[in-house]
């Protein structure tokens, strides 16, 4: 059984700003920093582009899990879209099949934009009576420290 879910969160920069975070492999290098949700990620392959693949260790009680290991499988400059599917870890060891997630910048005017964050799942039938914990909190919770980096990095600029 398929599932879909999406988070949207309003961010007061141009997309392009928004994008050069989200685009490579700068906001993995941010979650570390701030803590709060990822302790260590390691780059197994790749440069952030199509087929890296990440090892993520998160933070004690930040999830359900520990460890999941992640492909970047679309990567879209001109859409400013990019997706990745767990491979091992992480949600596929709670009963899930499949887990994707996409991330797109979305240009609202010249200086906002959206993030939008959709996960789509696919669950065992074993498994689909215990689904209540794959919701949106995770991506908000990334997207809201990746709006708070921007913000503050744009104040800083215009404060020069």
């Amino acid at each position: 059984m398929s599932r879909q879910l999406s988070h949207e969160l309003e961010v007061n920069v141009p997309a392009s700003e928004a994008w050069e975070l989200y685009g490579k492999l700068q906001l993995a290098k941010l979650l570390v920093e701030e803590g709060s949700i990822v302790e260590k990620i390691e780059v197994i392959e790749g440069d952030g582009g199509i087929g890296t693949i990440l090892k993520k260790t998160y933070a004690p009680g930040s999830h359900g899990f520990s460890v999941q290991r992640e492909k970047f499988t679309k990567y879209d400059n001109e859409k400013r879209m990019k997706e990745l599917e767990v491979l091992e870890g992480g949600y596929l060891d709670l009963g899930l099949s499949l887990f994707r997630v996409r991330f797109e910048i979305i240009e609202k005017d010249n200086d906002s934009c959206i993030i939008k964050s959709t996960i789509e799942y696919d669950i065992k039938e074993e498994a689909v009576a215990n689904t209540s914990y794959v919701t949106t909190d995770l991506v908000a919770k990334i997207a809201e420290i990746a709006k708070n980096f921007l913000v503050k990095n744009k104040a800083t600029r215009n404060a020069e």
